[in-house]
C-alpha cells in the first residue's frame, strides 16, 4: 500500500482492508492508542502482547488478535519477530466481533492477507474483492482462543493486576496483596473471580506463563525463566506450563511450523 500504517489506520475512507507486513529487528513498544478501524494483527514470528483496557491479550507466533474500531491498545515485543496487520474501514466491522480477541490464524486468513498486503495501490477490482471478502469472512467465523488475562474492573484489584504484570514474580500472599491494596482478603478471593473468570492464583499463573512465553521468545534459558517467575524449582515450572499449553517450554512453536500447543486451560 503506498500509505503509511498510522495513516491507514486513522482513515474512514480509502480500502475495505488495508494490510501491510512487518518485520522486527528489535523488540517494540507502543504507547496506548486508538483508532476509527478495526484491526487485525497476525504474528508469524516471535511472541507480541498487546494491552488493552479490558485485559492482556497474548499474540504468539501462528495466532492473531482481532480490535474493534476504537480499542484503546498498546503493545510489545520480545526479541527480533515478524508479522502483519489489516485495517478494516468501519462500516465493514459491524459485522465482527465487538470485543478484543486472540484467534489461531488459519492458512487460509494468513495468505488472503499477505496477498492485500501486497497491493501497490488502492485500486479496487474483482479478484481484489473476491479477496477483501475472504478476509472478512474468515474473521468473522473466527473461534476466540483462551490465551487473554481479563482485567478486574474493582480500581483495587486492578492495583493488583498492574502490579503482577509489572512483575509476575512477586510471591506475596493474597493476604499480602489484600494489605497492600487496602481491602480485606475475603473481598479480593471473592471478586477476583466474580470479575475476571480465574481465581486470584490462577490469574497470577497465567501472567506468569505469559512472560514464560514472552521470555522464551527472547531467547532465556528454562532454568533463567523458572527463577526469575518465583517458581520453586525448575520441575514446577515446567510442570505448570504444561498443565497450561499442552507442552514443555522446550517444545513450544515461538516460530511457526514445530508443534501446535493446546489451548491453555481456563
Amino acid at each position: 500500500m503506498s500509505h503509511a500504517p498510522e495513516t491507514i489506520g486513522h482513515a474512514l475512507d480509502g480500502p475495505e482492508v488495508a494490510a501491510f507486513t512487518v518485520e522486527l529487528k528489535r523488540e517494540f513498544d507502543t504507547e496506548a492508542h486508538r483508532h476509527p478501524r478495526g484491526q487485525m494483527i497476525g504474528c508469524s514470528r516471535g511472541v507480541v502482547t498487546v494491552l488493552t483496557d479490558q485485559g492482556a491479550w497474548l499474540v504468539p507466533a501462528g495466532y492473531g488478535i482481532w480490535l474493534p474500531p476504537w480499542q484503546l491498545h498498546g503493545g510489545r515485543s520480545f526479541g527480533p519477530g515478524a508479522g502483519w496487520t489489516a485495517y478494516i474501514r468501519p462500516d465493514r466491522c459491524t459485522e465482527l466481533p465487538s470485543t478484543p480477541r486472540t484467534v489461531r490464524v488459519p492458512a487460509l486468513l494468513r495468505e488472503a492477507i499477505l496477498r492485500a498486503a501486497s497491493w501497490e495501490d488502492e485500486r479496487t477490482d474483482a479478484a481484489r474483492a473476491r479477496i477483501t471478502g475472504l478476509i472478512l469472512d474468515e474473521i468473522r467465523g473466527l473461534p476466540a482462543e483462551d490465551l487473554g488475562l481479563p482485567m478486574p474492573s474493582d480500581p483495587r484489584l486492578q492495583r493488583i493486576a498492574q502490579a503482577l504484570l509489572e512483575d509476575p514474580a512477586d510471591g506475596r500472599s493474597l493476604d499480602g496483596w489484600a494489605a497492600w491494596a487496602g481491602i480485606t482478603p475475603r473481598t479480593l478471593s471473592r471478586r477476583f473471580p466474580r470479575e475476571t473468570g480465574l481465581s486470584f492464583t490462577e490469574w497470577r499463573h497465567r501472567a506468569r506463563m505469559i512472560r514464560a512465553l514472552e521470555m522464551l521468545a527472547d531467547g532465556a534459558a528454562v532454568t533463567s525463566i523458572a527463577f526469575d517467575l518465583g517458581y520453586a524449582s525448575v520441575s514446577g515450572f515446567i510442570a505448570r506450563f504444561r498443565r497450561s499449553f499442552g507442552v514443555t517450554p522446550a517444545a513450544y512453536p515461538i516460530v511457526p511450523g514445530l508443534q501446535r500447543p493446546v489451548r491453555p486451560d481456563r
